[in-house]
């Protein structure tokens, strides 16, 4: 099973999205601000605070995510999200052979394209969010 981490930054009704490039992977489309494969030896916690640092340059603790939801969308794959209001740091891309922009928007103005998956979990953040969601036939 593939465990990838999601931090949703927020900062009233605006959420921070990355614009995607160079990866081979929906480059173009707007993504989550911050996400990451959790690696071996870490918690999932452990894995978004870290993959916020490594993408963005900013520094959390795991008492800053508050989770959203679970999204089990391929036999192999489940997703979790987090939101964060609370950082040390100004978020700026790190990786900029990964990403091409770095903006925020209001979250009922997300630009597109949008990641599915993910726009999927940013539509229904005013707390319309199951804890568990289980997207595609599988």
């Amino acid at each position: 099973m593939i465990a990838v981490a999601y931090v949703v930054f927020q900062r009233g009704d605006r959420v921070l999205l990355q614009q995607r490039a160079g990866t081979g992977f929906l480059d173009g489309y707007w993504a989550t601000g911050a996400a990451g494969h959790v690696e071996a030896g870490e918690s999932v916690h452990q894995a978004a605070c870290r993959e916020a640092f490594e993408e963005l340059g900013v520094e959390l603790q795991p008492g800053d995510l508050a989770s959203l939801t679970v999204l089990h969308r391929a036999p192999d794959r489940v997703d979790f999200f987090f939101r964060c209001t609370s950082w040390s740091g100004q978020p700026r891309l790190m990786e900029p052979d990964k990403a091409a922009a770095l903006r925020w928007f209001p979250v009922d103005e997300l630009p597109t394209p949008m990641v599915p998956h993910e726009l999927y979990v940013f539509q229904r953040l005013d707390g319309d969010l199951p804890g568990v969601i289980s997207l595609g036939d599988f």
